[in-house]
């Protein structure tokens, strides 16, 4: 106790002078990191974004209707606009300061606290236009009023002149050109065209009002044209007009995108939106704004949208008799889909001073109350677009829920010792090259299988009858299969996305079926099992169809075995005479089969034939489009609507010869 008293009265005192009290806008040169979210391109990028925020509460309020963007090539950037302009008269609080001053280099100063100058607005803190003032190496700003031009400058948040009456001018607003101070970000720090073009551009879709104009430095941008030099934004159609941009090229699942803009309940209130789901599922997003400002994390407008979006989807499957709409989720209708969300409220509350989650409890059920309701007329407008919508979405629900299952089984079959379906006829080879798995159907034809196979290399299991239809059959009924879960648990792999060659515990899985119709029927539902569930099985070509002999011909010491009525027509007329007696044998399935004639003709690698089973050649611009003719093909002969395999079979009947029936 001694030692640490005498270590104590060793030690600087710890008194008033240590208590350090940062003055102006010294808090945020010392912490940049608090206001914009760090020193990196991104929080460089936020000085924009503040600029070009209070340009656009002043057109949202009403007050202007033209904003200018210029980025310069010596790193400076201007944003100006034709509002009222920043008050330039002597503040009452501060003498000898203008009011332009003390928004420049007072945090939380501002006219946005009440909502005498502006109703909604992004700019709450008071703290955006001094933070940009602040972090900037030099800033100039001028202020257009009353037929009067002003100018000021400051460095680093400091004035470096008084305010200047410059002279008579005809315009009014006000212009911010500033260029960020390297002491902050670094020497290599700089604007990317490309992000400040993008940037001024969605704020005019976000307002129908404004007009925003853009400018670059030719030096600045790339030769791919990218970005042009020059351009003028302006949105008749709002958020519409921005996701008809965006999906431009890509089929949606409904005739036209989900689109509005209306009224909230709360004085100034206002909500768009504007949606649509690609058929193709990729590159979907969701971006929502709360005043003009992004919100990247979301809240509770968001939350809103997603609610009123499965309340109004259940509903209308309650009301046209589909009962597994209420599988649906609002990750089912988000995932893959395109969506905007813009919302203008008063004094709205964010996490954090970057704004990038809207807090407002109230905004979220404002959301889900307007939305709601205009959800519903649009579903019931156009019924065919909400029924191709309704189905779109079930059979979404319903694939999450069998890779749920799948996924289930996988990992409770990977946290304990494998545990194979008891019906499999494993082989004896630990690692899977080489090896193969043949799926037959019935036990008769398990038992010929498994006493024909190579043990070391060749495993079997049998399926009882013909396997469920995954492409018209339930989620519930798909996790209840035991037939589909043997094989899953069988092949070691998961499904969907998550399905690697590395985890399959075979080299190929060969559907080996008897040679007729049913035969046949029952290759069809497992290739579409795989084609819906694993496609990357097919795609890595580990698929294959076995090709057992329908015939046995014989005649003396001569015997072939033929595939179906034409091979053996082929036959008869090569490897026999014309008149012979040749002895033919149908053979009504594998099971009949004696095991060494199974060996030799379906299973033995050096004299059977395989094939495989391939997804149809693209080039890489028609990828999509091929992919989409396939699916289109397999939900036309094996999913739920009987109507289109009829359609189909009228369109080919005249192609079909050698019918089996």
């Amino acid at each position: 106790m001694a030692d640490l008293f005498s270590h104590a009265t060793k030690t600087k005192a710890y008194t008033a002078e240590d208590i350090e009290v940062l003055e102006g806008l010294e808090p945020v040169r010392r912490r940049p990191g608090m206001y914009i979210g760090g020193t990196d391109e991104k929080a460089l990028h936020h000085l924009v974004s503040e600029a070009l925020d209070n340009a656009m509460d002043e057109a949202v309020a009403g007050h202007a209707s033209r904003i200018e963007v210029e980025l310069e090539e010596n790193g400076f950037i201007s944003v100006r606009d034709n509002g009222r302009g920043i008050p330039v008269d002597k503040h009452p609080k501060f003498p000898g300061k203008s009011a332009l001053e003390v928004v420049m280099t007072t945090l939380h100063s501002g006219g946005k606290f009440s909502q005498k100058s502006y109703q909604t607005s992004g700019g709450l803190h008071g703290v955006g236009i001094s933070v940009v003032n602040a972090l900037s190496e030099t800033l100039e700003v001028e202020v257009a009023r009353e037929k009067t031009l002003w100018r000021q400058r400051y460095s680093r948040g400091a004035p470096k002149s008084k305010l200047e009456k410059v002279g008579p001018c005809n315009k009014r607003g006000t212009m911010l050109r500033f260029k960020p101070d390297t002491q902050i970000f670094g020497d290599k720090a700089h604007f990317q065209p490309a992000d400040v073009y993008h940037l001024a551009r969605s704020k005019a879709f976000l307002f129908r009002g404004v007009e925003i104009h853009w400018k670059c430095a030719p030096a600045l941008l790339k030769k791919d044209g990218e970005v042009p030099e020059k351009a003028v934004f302006h949105f008749e159609g709002g958020l519409r007009d921005y996701l008809t941009t965006t999906l431009e090229g890509r089929t949606c699942v409904t005739r036209e995108p989900f689109a509005e803009l209306t009224e909230l309940p709360v004085k100034g209130g206002k909500v768009e939106w504007a949606m649509a789901w690609p058929e193709d599922g990729e590159d979907g997003f969701i971006h929502s704004y709360c005043n003009t400002i992004p919100t990247p994390q979301g809240g509770t407008h968001e939350n809103g949208l997603r609610t009123a979006l499965l309340r109004g989807l259940r509903a209308h499957g309650e009301m046209t008799g589909k009962k597994r709409a209420t599988a649906i989720t609002s990750d089912d209708i988000l995932e893959g889909a395109a969506i905007l969300l813009s919302v203008f409220i008063p004094d709205p509350q964010f996490q954090g001073q970057t704004k990038e989650r809207l807090a407002t409890v109230e905004a979220g059920r404002w959301v889900d109350q307007v939305i709601k309701d205009h959800f519903d007329h649009w579903l019931s407008a156009d019924p065919a677009s909400g029924a191709k919508l309704l189905d779109f979405l079930i059979e979404k629900a319903e694939n999450r829920l069998r890779l749920a299952q799948a996924r289930d089984t996988f990992r409770k079959t990977a946290t304990r010792k494998l545990r194979l379906p008891g019906k499999l006829s494993d082989c004896s080879r630990t690692d899977s090259m080489g090896t193969e798995l043949f799926l037959v159907e019935g036990d008769s034809a398990g038992g010929s299988a498994k006493q024909a196979r190579n043990r070391e290399t060749q495993a079997v299991l049998p399926l009882r009858g013909k396997i469920l239809n995954v492409a018209s059959a339930t989620a519930e009924k798909m996790r209840g299969n035991q037939e589909l879960s043997d094989l899953i648990q069988a092949m070691g792999a998961p499904l969907g996305k998550e399905f690697t060659s590395a985890k399959l515990r075979y080299e190929r899985v060969i559907i080996m079926t008897d040679a007729d119709v049913d035969g046949a029927h029952i290759a069809a539902l497992l290739m579409t099992f795989f084609y819906r569930e694993m496609p990357e099985l097919i795609k890595h070509g580990h698929l294959y169809l076995a090709q057992p002999p329908l015939y046995r011909l014989s005649h003396g010491a001569k015997t072939f075995y033929a595939r179906n009525d034409a091979h053996k027509e082929q036959l008869m007329k090569k490897e026999f005479a014309v008149n012979a007696k040749v002895d033919v044998s149908r053979f009504k399935g594998l099971g009949e089969m004696m095991p060494a004639q199974l060996k030799e003709t379906t299973m033995d690698p050096k004299t059977r034939m395989l094939l495989r089973v391939m997804l149809p050649d693209s080039h890489k611009a028609d990828e999509k489009t091929d992919a989409k003719l396939t699916a289109d093909l397999v939900e036309a002969l094996m999913g739920r609507k009987p109507e289109s395999r009829f359609e189909f079979i009228q369109e080919h009947a005249e192609f079909a010869k050698e019918l089996d029936v």
